[in-house]
């Protein structure tokens, strides 16, 4: 798609002001995500309203929930559950930026989203630069990733910079809402728990109205926080599930879910026996191998992972 969205003209967006929210699903974490909380009220472009979702008062103990922008809901767990209760709470917004509970953000970040968005109005997604990615190693803390960001030798990077891309990193993914609004779209709460690749699910569905791209100025750091986690048998039931069910809803390719099973299944096995102290390598490959034969026996379904 190409041009401005929805009916609107590309000088009504790039003129239109933006009203832009910042939505965190969290769940276990209240101390890394006060921190998170603190490096957002540090932004040189603050967000219009911050809408954390946990599943009781007690995943955000000790936050201040006085703060005028900031508003804390409380439901069901699990991500796609939480991320739908924040889009129904942003729904007159006209971005919402989802961050995982322990992304921390560059200070120009909501910035730099906000200058592509109004300058690209094609643009339905938009997902940064993650210059440092604790979810490949034992995790980093929030000291780290702001030493890093400090670091970074991009940091300088032109706000115009972007690359069309197959899909958002959920951890930090922007959203034009009037695009989720078009579609009545919501996150597939098929996916349950940690919702493994919601973040290509929702993409592709989002694709149909506009571009899904890669912001380069938009940087932060994963922590990778091991706290708060499914548990490796369920993940590795998923990282079966999960790509199989998006290849029969038909928003993954089969190329990619393939490329996806094969890597986890391979790594898996190859580590099962001198694993990494902060992965389940041996629950994972259980998991696995459930949903392998629950796929021969033609029970598969993420939603199965429940039962584990």
């Amino acid at each position: 798609m190409n041009g401005a969205p929805l009916g609107l003209s590309e000088k009504q967006v790039q003129n239109a002001p933006l009203r832009i929210a910042v939505g965190i699903a969290t769940s276990g974490r209240p101390l890394i995500l006060r921190r998170v909380l603190e490096c957002l009220r540090k932004q040189t472009r603050v967000a219009d309203a911050i809408v954390v979702s946990a599943p009781s008062m007690a995943d955000v103990s000790g936050v201040d929930t006085g703060q005028p922008e900031l508003r804390c809901i409380t439901g069901d767990r699990g991500l796609t559950v939480q991320r739908n209760a924040i889009l129904r709470a942003a729904s007159d917004f006209n971005v919402v930026i989802f961050l995982d509970d322990d992304f921390v953000p560059c200070s120009r970040y909501l910035e730099v989203v906000e200058q592509i968005f109004q300058d690209a109005p094609d643009v339905v997604v938009g997902t940064g630069r993650v210059v440092a990615d604790g979810i490949l190693g034992p995790g980093l803390d929030v000291d780290d990733a702001l030493k890093v960001l400090r670091e970074d030798g991009s940091a300088d990077a032109s706000t115009r910079d972007i690359v069309d891309v197959y899909n958002a990193y959920g951890c930090n993914m922007a959203i034009r809402l009037d695009a989720v609004r078009a579609g009545g779209l919501t996150f597939d709460e098929t996916l349950p728990l940690y919702g493994w690749l919601e973040d290509v699910d929702f993409s592709r569905r989002m694709a149909v109205y506009g571009r899904i791209v890669k912001i380069s100025a938009a940087r932060g750091v994963h922590l990778g926080a091991k706290s708060g986690r499914q548990s490796g048998r369920r993940l590795g039931y998923s990282q079966v599930a999960n790509p199989l069910y998006l290849v029969r809803k038909g928003t993954c390719s089969r190329r990619k879910a393939l490329k996806l099973m094969s890597r986890n299944l391979a790594a898996n096995i190859a580590k099962t026996f001198r694993p990494e102290p902060y992965i389940d390598r041996a629950g994972r490959l259980m998991g696995n191998i459930r949903a392998l034969l629950d796929l021969m026996g033609g029970r598969l379904s993420p939603e199965r992972v429940l039962n584990l």
